[in-house]
């Protein structure tokens, strides 16, 4: 059977015959069509189109892409040598010196981008273009093009352990090595006692410096909890991050960072960190590699599993822990997150947390989603007095 498909005044012919059957060959078929666009290949004959789906990375693989440290080795473009050369032309004999300064050598500039949220892209050596050489007729030599940089933000640039640079705003850069100068031509050297100089100066080499490039994670609120305690569900649950979720400890390797949509178009970057342990100020468990990314944000989360015994000892240790990194790091605004409410005797023990502890307390599902409206309401209201208090202090807030 031959089936011929097409389209055209909003009709459709199909020709439906068998061998050596006497039944008429076209019979019209009428086929009404839709606003949206069709297609004009059979049903039958038509590939598949659909759209293949990404292959999901694993915790593991995601580490090799994964760099917060880079040790970056930056040089300087080189300035280009000056030019020798003496004016020359029919009937003018002295035409004096006309030899160019050289050109001046390119930057390397760090710029920070928000669309990078990795170190991984960057490379251990970067260096900055040449400048040309000085030209005849007192053309100057080109400069050298500057080397952009691609970094996250809040991407800190340290030179013998001490801090240079903090890149925290996007498009924000920082000249990491400057070019050298071009060289002087001969006619710089023209003066009323040597009317006719030799002399012209090389380019100068480029800076060179050894930095050392460390990510710390900018977001508005980070989830902090001991392994296990559902932060990576809950970050799924509140945004479309995608961290890998599993039953044993230490799934997640890397902090991820999800994005909360209000209906105001404004944006909440929630930062999910890598679980803590007791004594990982000390560089226990994951330690102090992922404690950093915890001072960038505005505000915290203390997600607890309600299904322990004594939930209100974690809150206890997890402050211990900020406090012994860094102090003052447990006293920024926060808000207790009891996870697992699902479950039976995470019920007794909401109760039992509540009269324990100061702080409010919002019980939660990652699960099942239970009660997730007040914690994404109450985090907007973190945000917005984080909002007013940078702009009354002059300061711009992090946008996303």
């Amino acid at each position: 059977m031959a089936v011929l498909c097409g389209a055209g005044l909003g009709a459709s012919l199909r020709r439906c015959g068998a061998g050596g059957s006497g039944r008429s060959p076209w019979k019209p078929l009428l086929v009404l069509l839709s606003p949206p666009a069709f297609s004009t290949g059979c049903p039958r004959c038509a590939k598949d189109r659909r759209l293949r789906q990404k292959r999901a990375i694993s915790e593991r693989q995601l580490t090799r892409y994964f760099v917060d440290q880079r040790k970056v080795r930056v040089v300087g473009g080189q300035g280009g040598d000056g030019g020798q050369s003496f004016h020359s032309e029919p009937r003018k004999v002295f035409g004096g010196p006309d030899g160019g300064n050289g050109g001046d050598g390119g930057h390397v500039i760090f710029k920070a981008d928000q669309q990078m949220k990795s170190l991984a892209s960057v490379f251990r050596f970067y260096q900055g273009f040449h400048g040309e050489r000085g030209g005849s007729k007192n053309c100057y030599g080109a400069n050298g093009a500057h080397m952009y940089v691609k970094v996250p933000v809040g991407t800190l640039v340290k030179e013998d352990g001490e801090v240079v640079a903090d890149l925290t705003q996007h498009g924000e850069e920082y000249i990491a090595a400057h070019g050298g100068a071009g060289g002087r031509g001969n006619r710089f050297f023209l003066s009323n006692e040597n009317r006719a100089p030799k002399l012209f100066t090389p380019g100068e080499p480029g800076q060179e410096r050894v930095l050392h490039l460390e990510l710390k994670t900018t977001a508005h609120a980070g989830l902090v909890g001991f392994p296990n305690a559902g932060k990576s569900s809950l970050l799924r649950a509140i945004s479309r991050a995608k961290p890998a979720v599993a039953a044993y400890p230490f799934t997640t390797l890397n902090p991820h960072v999800g994005i909360v949509h209000y209906q105001d178009y404004e944006q909440v970057a929630v930062a999910d960190i890598p679980g803590l342990i007791r004594g990982a100020h000390q560089n226990r468990g994951l330690g102090t590699a992922f404690l950093k990314h915890i001072e960038r944000c505005r505000f915290l989360l203390y997600v607890l599993d309600l299904s322990v015994p004594q939930p209100w000892s974690q809150l206890q240790d997890l402050k211990y822990e900020l406090e012994a990194y860094e102090k003052g790091l447990s006293d920024r605004p926060c808000v207790v997150v009891g996870n697992k409410v699902d479950l039976a005797q995470s019920r007794i023990n909401l109760a039992l947390l509540r009269e324990q502890v100061a702080e409010r307390v919002i019980a939660v599902s990652a699960l099942t989603g239970e009660n997730l409206e007040e914690l994404l309401l109450h985090l907007r209201e973190l945000y917005d007095t984080y909002v007013k208090t940078e702009q009354s202090q002059g300061q711009s807030p992090v946008k996303w």
